[in-house]
């Protein structure tokens, strides 16, 4: 149905395909969402660095300053969601909450689901893990349960920077945010791979302070960059594919906070492992496995159809469908 005719300039319209009812991008629409996510980006690394200190960023203290100039960035990521909806005319049909991935139905499956799917990748590791471990099965529930633990985890502010503060906010920025504006740009086959290059040239940040402190020769460190690009920009692609997929945040987050205490597969490790056949045999059967239900356990069916963010495409995706 037609709406008041807006004749300003600095609006863009959404319209629709009068034959098929499908969603037409407004013009400039792809500029315009493009350039939000490159501001969202540099604000969140700019926030970094508004703290002037000569420690390392493991120090307890420069970990600590960072968490508030992220957490404020962060809280106020959903502002350039709001205001990019503003700017472009786009009215989806859900909330904006909603297309955040923040949203109760099917939540539980969300929290379950893409965790089980991940640690069925990281199988070999998982088994290498457990047969280097000292501990028997018994004394790690024992441990888990133990409130002194997770006081200890809390109160270890490198552990809450890699397993609560840098998932969350990662995830809540450079997936949750940024795919609602590229999804109705591209698509959302096309979003899940685009949004990971903002992630990626994110953490390239890193370099500043390895050269900075010179941990290492050039060399070495632009290498360390390239490969920590190439590792991150594949794993938001992943994130991306869950976010979609479930339509919600919790799902990347908990994924995320797995993969940062599990660490890049030692693979080197495991071709030396006294048994490798076993471990090695696992990291095979992981990946198989993980292909084989990746489609499966992130069926939209679970989550919820269609998952808001689906709506936004301006067409059909075989992603959005069960």
């Amino acid at each position: 149905m037609a709406e008041e005719e807006d004749f300003s300039p600095n609006i863009l319209t959404e319209e629709m395909n009068s034959s098929n009812g499908e969603l037409v991008p407004p013009d400039g629409l792809c500029w315009v969402s493009v350039l939000s996510c490159l501001l969202l980006a540099c604000s969140y690394v700019g926030s970094l660095y508004v703290w002037r200190s000569d420690l390392p960023r493991d120090h307890p203290a420069v970990i600590k300053r960072r968490f508030t100039s992220v957490l404020i960035v962060s809280g106020l990521s959903p502002v350039f969601v709001w205001a990019w909806r503003e700017f472009t005319g786009v009215r989806p049909g859900s909330s904006l909450l909603a297309l955040m991935g923040i949203r109760f139905e099917g939540l539980i499956p969300a929290v379950v689901l893409p965790l089980l799917l991940t640690m069925v990748l990281f199988l070999g590791p998982l088994i290498q893990l457990a047969m280097d471990c000292p501990w028997s099965f018994m004394d790690g529930i024992r441990v888990a349960c133990d409130p002194w633990f997770w006081t200890l985890c809390f109160s270890d502010m490198r552990w809450l920077r890699n397993q609560v503060v840098a998932p969350l906010t990662e995830e809540l920025v450079f997936r949750a945010c940024m795919l609602p504006m590229l999804v109705p740009c591209t698509s959302p086959f096309t979003a899940i791979f685009t949004c990971p290059l903002f992630f990626g040239v994110a953490h390239f940040h890193h370099v500043i302070e390895l050269l900075r402190f010179r941990q290492g020769t050039v060399s070495g460190i632009f290498l360390s960059a390239v490969f920590q690009f190439s590792y991150t920009a594949v794993f938001g692609a992943y994130t991306a594919f869950i976010f979609i997929r479930t339509g919600h945040l919790m799902g990347p987050v908990l994924c995320h906070s797995f993969c940062n205490y599990m660490g890049f597969p030692a693979i080197s490790t495991a071709l030396e492992h006294p048994h490798r056949f076993t471990v090695l045999t696992c990291y095979l059967l992981g990946v198989f496995l993980f292909l084989l239900f990746l489609f499966p356990l992130t069926d939209p069916i679970f989550y919820g159809l269609p998952t808001p963010v689906c709506t936004l495409a301006s067409s059909p995706s075989s992603l959005c469908l069960s």
